[in-house]
């Protein structure tokens, strides 16, 4: 018989096993949450003053839309260049090489993703070439993870797009028979892109895909940001290899019919 007030051992056993169990639960979860803010928090931070350096005197027009993306240029340019930023990289370190098209005559969007990270907006593209309708040929691209995301949207999108540009990137859609002119350039020095990868999915790409490897270049020198972990290390500066590969897209769009004459130095 129980007195008043008490209640069975085992009862409390049984509650007192329950709330261990629940306090492990959320302190697992705890740790996980935490996890994941470090891991998206922890990114590779554009380098302001080597970009300001590298970008005076720049005389292409800059805006920002309400998504936050770039645009640079005037938006009645030919070619135009949407850009997806590589992964846990901030959008910002490729102003200059976006300055540096745009310059050429190319007119540029620089799309920012969701906590830099283009998986999570692959249809970051969506509705920009219907806002500038006055350029008529556009051009995805992206720069590692950037250009994977990139290159699955063209997949999904191939009547908007005449082309796709890979800077150390490589696609996992099947566009090997599609019409889409395809640019893929890479630095010599880059360690961190998976080359045994990058050469399988070279099936994935048309026939005619024009290939540079960039003599000295690196994986992360398609932007500025410092340098990265696991990469190689170059034999040019990023404002070289920058420059190399502005001056490659552009020689590579005049060679359609109508860009030769649209692409003029500053156009």
């Amino acid at each position: 018989m129980l007195l008043p007030g008490k209640e069975p051992v085992c009862a409390s056993k049984k509650r007192s096993g329950g709330g261990k169990r629940l306090i492990a639960l959320l302190l697992v979860l705890a740790i996980l949450l935490g996890g994941c803010v470090w891991y998206l928090e922890t990114y590779y931070h554009a380098d302001l003053p080597a970009i300001a350096a590298f970008s005076e005197g720049a005389g292409a027009e800059e805006n920002r839309m309400e998504d936050g993306s770039l645009t640079f240029g005037r938006g009645d340019e030919s070619f135009g260049l949407i850009f997806y930023p590589g992964g846990k990289v901030e959008h910002t370190a490729y102003v200059p090489l976006m300055r540096e098209l745009a310059g050429r005559g190319v007119f540029c969007v620089l799309c920012e993703m969701p906590f830099r990270l283009a998986v999570l907006d692959p249809k970051a593209a969506d509705g920009i070439p219907e806002t500038f309708p006055e350029v008529r040929h556009w051009y995805l691209g992206g720069h590692s993870l950037g250009g994977v995301m990139a290159a699955d949207y063209l997949d999904d999108h191939p009547e908007v797009f005449e082309g796709l540009i890979l800077l150390a990137a490589y696609t996992e859609a099947d566009l090997s028979d599609s019409d889409l002119r395809v640019l893929s350039l890479y630095g010599s020095e880059d360690r961190v892109l998976n080359r045994d990868r990058y050469e399988e999915a070279g099936d994935n790409l048309p026939k005619d895909t024009r290939e540079i490897v960039i003599p000295g270049g690196c994986h992360a020198y398609f932007g500025m940001y410092g340098a990265q972990r696991g990469d190689g290390i170059p034999t040019i500066s990023a404002a070289e290899q920058i420059r190399f590969t502005a001056e490659t897209i552009r020689n590579w769009l005049a060679e359609t019919e109508e860009g030769g004459g649209a692409l003029a130095q500053g156009d």
